[in-house]
């Protein structure tokens, strides 16, 4: 038996190590839509592609935590970002990406 104990000692020291490192946030339940395509059950950061002939890019926020269109900007002060609640849906033609959470 103490053999064994011997044996764990070692694993139960990296699992305490590794138990400091940060814990990814968990995917939304549901579904993003960005334009033509959709993610389930996202998390993260989604690029925002836009049309090259200026029409609008639809998202749906068909998921259960808010998103953010992010918006870079050189004006000062930068656009406010644009959160969509849980259920709504916009057609916008700013924005870089999309951020879950």
């Amino acid at each position: 038996m103490r053999r064994i104990n011997q044996l764990l000692s070692p694993l139960a020291k990296a699992t305490t190590r590794a138990s400091s490192t940060p814990v990814p946030a968990a995917p939304a339940s549901g579904f993003l839509t960005i334009g033509s395509t959709t993610y389930i059950n996202p998390t993260g950061t989604y690029p925002l592609l836009h049309a090259p002939d200026g029409a609008l890019t639809p998202i749906v926020n068909d998921t259960d935590r808010p998103i953010t269109i992010i918006t870079e900007s050189d004006h000062s002060p930068p656009p406010p970002a644009l959160v969509l609640a849980p259920g709504e849906r916009t057609e916008t033609r700013r924005g870089n990406c999309v951020q879950v959470g």
